[in-house]
């Protein structure tokens, strides 16, 4: 029901109640009517992003705040990045919550204000960043000469791509990898960054090889349109990328702080395509030049050989009076050789006779070693038995026979005390002559004698031995009947011990 604000109503007049679900929905096709399109410049405050996508802020000025809201599908399509204090202007419609009785605006789009701010922003985060040292050119790294694969991080449905992919046809084609990102919107940046470390984390030998040089590009745009690659997420990607990096981002006036932290910042992006190759027919053509000089230089050193070789050809003499002359002297060698070989088998034969009519014969020589060894025999006979003689008299004349029968004598009787005083002794600490005074030694099943009733169980086989013998037995519980305790005997009584024995107390 609409309201007439004409309309006079008296006090306790007769106009119909109105329900508060009733006054909002009023309310809110009265605002939606009046401001179904509105442009509204503030400065951002508050800004959240819901988990559902949605992003909440207030637009505010010196005087009043204004609620507003940004909803998932729009938020993605905004040409600037909501953040806390920003100047900006977003175009819309102001409608009402009646949750909380609220008006707000719905923004459809956002923009900064003025050029002016948004270039205060980017000086800002310029110095920021260069202050980091990430603008420094110590950073900054060669290009490969040739690179086998490039990657390129650009939208695949510009006509950037289009131009890059031209420009390598026409230079020299390359194995080309594209990234597919948006190059503008709200979540443009994080595309791009994703695709640099994307590349970056390619491993070198998988499946989908690893870029030489990456190629990041975007066609021409205003501030608004470019203002991805200045954000920080998408300048530290390009800093931390170990890929060379080419920007390629606008038209050769536009600037952008990717520009400053790449290896090698291209004026358009078909320039970056030039920057990133040479030009083949010109590379055929250098090395068809070094060939050439290659060729010539060998051309050269084979004729200045040649006319070395001609020189040294015309200071020999000639072959066949060489050749004649060494003929001769062989015939000359060979002659004189046959006759010296003649006259040194000649005198090598007199020498041979002359020594063999020196030589005696085997028998003779065996008859000369026979009688000398007939002598030095029987001188050896007289002197041995001239010894044995000397020898002989020397014993008889000391009695050394006698003295040595004497002295075996004598260590044999010691020996024989010696021998007799063990075996008493060894007699006497003999486990036996404890049997013999009535004690026993128990065996184990293997033999082993038993010093302890602990280490038995009930049932473990026994041998026991005694004086004349040993008899088996079986362990049994301790707590059988006693025997019977012996009378003490009588002071003085006749033991049954043997007296040869003795007593050990």
């Amino acid at each position: 029901m609409a309201i007439d604000p004409n309309s006079q109503h008296e006090p306790g007049g007769n106009a119909p109640p109105m329900t508060v679900s009733e006054i909002s929905r009023a309310l809110k096709n009265t605002v939606e009517d009046r401001f179904s399109y509105v442009r509204v410049r503030g400065e951002i405050s508050g800004f959240k992003r819901a988990a559902s996508g949605h992003c909440y802020m207030t637009l505010k000025d010196a005087d009043a705040v204004l609620d507003g809201v940004c909803w998932r599908g729009t938020a993605g399509r905004l040409a600037i990045k909501p953040e806390d204090g920003l100047d900006v202007i977003v175009t819309g419609k102001l409608t009402t919550y009646p949750g909380r009785s609220k008006y707000q605006i719905v923004i459809e789009s956002m923009e900064m204000a003025g050029e002016g701010a948004l270039l205060k922003l980017l000086e800002e985060r310029k110095r920021m960043l260069a202050a980091e040292g990430l603008f420094a050119e110590e950073r900054k790294r060669p290009l490969p000469y040739l690179p086998e694969v490039i990657g390129v991080v650009t939208s695949p449905t510009g006509a950037v791509i289009r131009d890059i992919l031209h420009r390598l046809s026409d230079r020299f084609p390359r194995h080309v990898l594209i990234w597919p990102v948006l190059v503008q919107g709200e979540d443009a940046a994080n595309q791009i960054a994703r695709a640099i470390d994307g590349f970056n984390a390619l491993d070198p030998d998988g499946d989908v090889p690893r870029p030489d040089v990456l190629i990041v590009a975007r066609g021409g745009g205003s501030l608004e349109d470019l203002w991805s690659f200045n954000e920080e997420i998408v300048v530290r990607a390009a800093a931390n990328s170990d890929i060379p990096l080419i920007s390629a981002v606008g038209h050769e006036t536009d600037t952008t702080l990717i520009d400053f932290v790449s290896d090698r910042r291209a004026p358009t992006p078909t320039a970056a395509a030039e920057i990133a190759v040479p030009v083949r027919a010109d590379l055929m053509a250098s090395i068809m030049d070094i060939e050439r000089r290659r060729l010539g230089a060998i051309m050269r050193l084979v004729n200045t050989a040649e006319v070395r070789l001609n020189g040294f050809s015309r200071g020999l003499p000639d072959p066949v009076s060489l050749l004649g002359q060494a003929t001769q002297r062989l015939d000359d060698y060979s002659e004189r050789f046959a006759m010296a070989g003649r006259a040194s088998l000649g005198a090598r034969s007199e020498r041979v006779s002359n020594l063999g009519a020196r030589l005696r014969s085997p028998k003779q020589t065996m008859m000369l070693k026979s009688d000398r060894l007939q002598d030095l025999l029987d001188r050896f006979s007289g002197a041995g038995r001239r010894l044995v003689s000397r020898t002989g008299e020397r014993f008889d004349r000391g009695n050394y026979t006698e003295r040595l029968a004497k002295s075996i004598d004598r260590k044999h009787r010691q020996d024989a005390r010696s021998l007799d005083q063990l075996s008493r002794r060894l007699e006497s600490v003999s486990y036996k002559n404890v049997l013999a005074r009535g004690f026993a030694v128990v065996r184990d099943a293997d033999g082993q004698p038993v010093a302890k009733a602990a280490g038995i169980s009930d049932g473990t086989a026994l041998t026991i031995d005694m004086q004349d013998g040993s008899v088996a037995a079986t362990a049994g519980s301790s707590s059988a009947p006693k025997p019977p305790a012996r009378p003490a005997k009588k002071a003085g009584a006749k033991t049954d011990t043997d007296d040869k024995q003795g007593s050990l107390l």
